[in-house]
C-alpha cells in the first residue's frame, strides 16, 4: 500500500491496533487498542501505570498492526516511538474522539471516562509504515 492508502485503510471502520511494547526483561508485550490519526501521528489512551505505560515510559519504541481479518485481508503495520502528551484538554478531545469512533452515541461518556485522573494520552510519531491488501492473494 502506498502511504495514503495506509492512512486511509487506517480511518477507515472500527479496526483495533494491535500495540508491542518492549517488556524490562525483554520480550513484546502486545495488547489491543483503540485509536485515531492526528495528522502524522497515531493517539490512544490507556492507563498512566498500564504494562504498555510503563514499557514506552523505559522504552519508546512501539509497533502497531492494524488488520482487516476479512477476506482478502490487509494489515497495515507502524513503527515508531511513543511520547507521552501533557497538552491541557488533549486528553479529553482524543479520548472523546476515538471513543465516537468506536462506540458512537456513547463517545462522550466513554471520553469522559477516558480522561480521568490517571489515563494519558500517548502519541506514537511513525518511523516507518507498511501496508499490504490482498493478503490472500485473490
Amino acid at each position: 500500500m502506498t502511504d495514503s492508502e495506509c492512512r486511509h485503510f487506517l480511518r477507515e471502520g472500527t479496526r483495533t491496533g494491535k500495540i508491542a511494547t518492549v517488556r524490562q526483561d525483554g520480550p513484546p508485550n502486545v495488547v489491543p487498542i483503540w485509536f485515531a490519526l492526528d495528522g502524522e501521528d497515531l493517539v490512544f489512551t490507556t492507563w498512566h501505570e498500564s504494562v504498555k505505560a510503563k514499557n514506552m515510559r523505559r522504552d519508546p519504541r512501539v509497533c502497531i498492526c492494524v488488520d482487516d481479518e476479512r477476506p482478502p485481508f490487509a494489515y497495515v503495520q507502524i513503527e515508531g516511538t511513543a511520547e507521552f502528551s501533557e497538552v491541557p484538554g488533549d486528553l479529553l478531545y482524543w479520548a472523546t474522539r476515538i471513543a465516537g469512533r468506536y462506540t458512537g452515541s456513547q463517545a462522550e461518556a466513554y471520553g469522559k471516562r477516558n480522561s480521568a485522573q490517571g489515563e494519558v494520552l500517548v502519541r506514537v510519531h511513525p518511523t516507518r509504515m507498511t501496508g499490504v491488501k490482498d493478503v490472500a492473494g485473490w
